[in-house]
């Protein structure tokens, strides 16, 4: 299972997010998604712990908790959805109205 771990600061790095959820446990990973046009950071990332008692440990301890200047939102992350062909919007007229 995964962590959420959203209202990240733009700067912080894996290694900063490392070493606050080392404190709970055995991190096994840590991810921080950038935005592919800019190659900025995201504002939220995923870390991975060894245990589930651990990762419920981070949570219960950090939900909320202030971090470089902000309240962090953490919760168990929910598995990535599907998301329906590549050209969005779910109109399957492929973007056209059509009126009658």
């Amino acid at each position: 299972m995964s962590i959420y771990v959203g209202n990240l600061s733009y700067e912080v790095t894996e290694e900063d997010l490392n070493s606050v959820f080392a404190e709970y446990g055995s991190v096994k990973r840590v991810q921080l998604p950038v935005d592919r046009e800019t190659g900025r950071m995201r504002g939220f990332g995923f870390v991975e712990m060894s245990a589930d008692s651990e990762e419920q440990a981070a949570i219960d301890a950090l939900d909320g908790a202030e971090w470089m200047g902000r309240d962090l939102k953490v919760n168990k992350a929910k598995p990535r959805e599907e998301r329906g062909g590549s050209f969005g919007g779910g109109n399957r007229s492929g973007g056209f109205s059509r009126r009658y």
